[in-house]
């Protein structure tokens, strides 16, 4: 670690530090998967790729030698995002079991033993950082490109309902810290990703500053509205936080929906037999 460049040990903690709160944010979600015992509803995709990427950057800092930060973070990456497919396997239904397993095969084993076994026997250290710098930052960008769907999503539906400030704002400090970071120390492979982080950090805070006192449309038929009320607030609580990428909501139970429907039905019926009754 270079310490005797001050500005890149306080870049790298400040880095450490809201990569680590970021980390946590899924945890609200996982004690809603352990108090109603299913995981039904949410995804693992998240928490395996930000396993695999953790690993690349691992394996990336133990390379480079003078990038001890980067594996003080990514190590406790790797712990955090195992609890959590852990935690998601256990609670997880039969079918969501078998594709998480198929996920961490085909990222976290294949994958990364696939880029490992290209580039560790490499004859040239320099070339073998190379390639792999070039691997994570590639990696690294596209998973910064998946805030797109978020953005779509608010500018089509007026909501930010589905992207939460706080996150938004963590993000893009993360995205600050790791490109001075990487710049400091002359790294190009950590501070390009992260100029890419920062744009989309700042226009998800434009948006949200936009959209956050949008009026919601209103339904005209009152049965109607308070059934698109109940379908929203079934996807509120199945919503999740995702940095690195975001878990799908819960869809609404049909049945309930066709309850509904039929209420609506019955109470017509009852009122045009009233009238009925009235005429007569």
């Amino acid at each position: 670690m270079a310490l005797h460049l001050p500005w890149t040990f306080v870049f790298g903690v400040l880095g450490n530090v809201v990569s680590f709160l970021v980390s946590l944010a899924p945890l609200p979600t996982f004690y809603q998967i352990y108090t109603k015992r299913t995981s039904e509803g949410f995804q693992s995709i998240p928490y395996v790729v930000s396993l695999f990427s953790a690993m690349l950057w691992i394996y990336y800092a133990l390379l480079k030698k003078d990038a001890v930060l980067l594996i003080t973070i990514n190590t406790f990456c790797c712990f955090i995002q195992t609890f959590y497919i852990v935690a998601y396997f256990y609670y997880a239904p039969k079918k969501e079991k078998v594709m998480t397993v198929k996920l961490i095969l085909l990222f976290n084993i294949f994958g990364f033993g696939v880029i490992f076994l290209s580039t560790f026997f490499l004859q040239n250290p320099l070339t073998r950082l190379h390639v792999l710098g070039y691997i994570c930052m590639a990696f690294a960008l596209s998973v910064f490109v998946a805030p797109l769907c978020i953005l779509r999503k608010v500018i089509k539906t007026k909501s930010v309902e589905y992207m939460p400030f706080t996150l938004s704002v963590f993000l893009t400090l993360g995205a600050v810290m790791w490109f001075f970071y990487g710049l400091l120390l002359k790294d190009m492979n950590i501070a390009v990703p992260n100029v890419l982080g920062f744009i989309f950090g700042i226009l998800q805070m434009i948006l949200y500053a936009i959209y956050k006192n949008h009026p919601k449309k209103m339904v005209e038929d009152p049965k109607l509205h308070q059934l698109s009320e109940h379908i929203v607030d079934v996807v509120k609580l199945g919503t999740m936080v995702c940095s690195e990428v975001n878990a799908v909501a819960p869809q609404p139970n049909e049945t309930n929906n066709n309850g509904g429907v039929v209420e609506a039905q019955n109470i017509k019926g009852i009122t045009a037999d009233h009238d009925a009754s009235n005429k007569v």
